[in-house]
């Protein structure tokens, strides 16, 4: 089991840059992913997104790359056919004037366009640190996520065993709603008539007809077989979080329902402390893949 919450960073310093990875998620109910990079490093997006799949499969997950240059990446490129077009005037100028006068340097360096400066766009330098530190952050963010993770399923193991213990007492108690059908429907009946006579028959009728009313055999029944799949699920290394909320819906139902006709005050004491550890588990499991 995994959380949706997870935090890895990885930096590495080397003569010519500092650069810095750092992945962090919060729960969401679909895996979105979100970059802080530099513009320069846009084209390796779909291939960070495809590493970062490999280790969640939901919750918002904010990739942040940070870069600082230690060196100069711009270069100065001279243009010849500024130069050459210079050399040509100056010529002119000194077969015109006659004063046959020699360029200085600083006269080149005047010149509009002379000078031209490259930032070098070289991105490929910046791929294997990138993913080298990227792979370092995801074996941090995969373990944060497991260990949260594992301390979440011990809550959920717990509270689990918790409604097992309600159900347990509810379902020793479960066939004692016939007796008490029967004897309020009875007297009932015998304050009503007094003594008059009546056909028993007609009674254990009208019996049958309220238990099916009021029977919760099959609601703990079913609790039973949603309890057995809420352990299987617990075990499973699969993505279970959308699995178990929708079976805690299920679990939900029959408790409200056992709780509605239930007549006998520990049994919806029961009830109650169930939907306590129900909700407990709900909060959790929105917190994990």
């Amino acid at each position: 089991m995994k959380s949706m919450t997870g935090y890895g960073c990885a930096e590495t310093l080397t003569s010519d840059m500092q650069m810095q990875v750092e992945i962090k998620s919060v729960n969401n109910r679909y895996l979105d992913i979100v970059h802080n990079m530099p513009y320069y490093l846009s084209a390796y997006e779909i291939d960070v997104d495809n590493k970062i799949k490999e280790v969640a499969s939901r919750g918002r997950v904010e990739v942040a790359v940070r870069v600082r240059m230690l060196k100069n990446d711009v270069k100065v490129v001279v243009d010849d056919n500024v130069i050459n077009q210079y050399m040509i005037a100056f010529n002119k100028i000194n077969e015109i004037s006659k004063l046959n006068i020699t360029p200085q340097l600083n006269d080149f360096l005047n010149i509009e366009g002379a000078l031209i400066s490259v930032k070098d766009n070289d991105t490929k330098k910046f791929e294997k640190p990138l993913f080298d530190l990227l792979d370092k952050a995801l074996i941090q963010f995969k373990e944060s996520k497991e260990r949260e993770g594992s301390s979440t399923q011990l809550d959920l193991k717990s509270s689990k065993k918790k409604m097992q213990e309600s159900l347990d007492i509810i379902n020793s108690r479960a066939d004692e709603i016939e007796t008490i059908v029967k004897t309020n429907l009875t007297n009932r009946l015998n304050d009503m008539l007094e003594d008059q006579n009546y056909d028993e028959n007609r009674i254990l009728q009208e019996v049958a007809i309220m238990l099916v009313k009021l029977s919760i055999n099959e609601e703990v029944q079913r609790l039973a077989v949603h309890f057995d799949e809420f352990d299987r699920l617990l075990e499973s290394d699969a993505p279970i979080g959308k699995r178990i909320d929708f079976l805690c819906q299920e679990i939900n139902r029959e408790i409200n329902t056992i709780g509605s006709k239930s007549q006998i005050a520990d049994i919806n004491l029961q009830v109650v402390k169930m939907k306590d550890n129900l909700e407990n588990i709900r909060e959790q499991v929105r917190n994990i893949e």
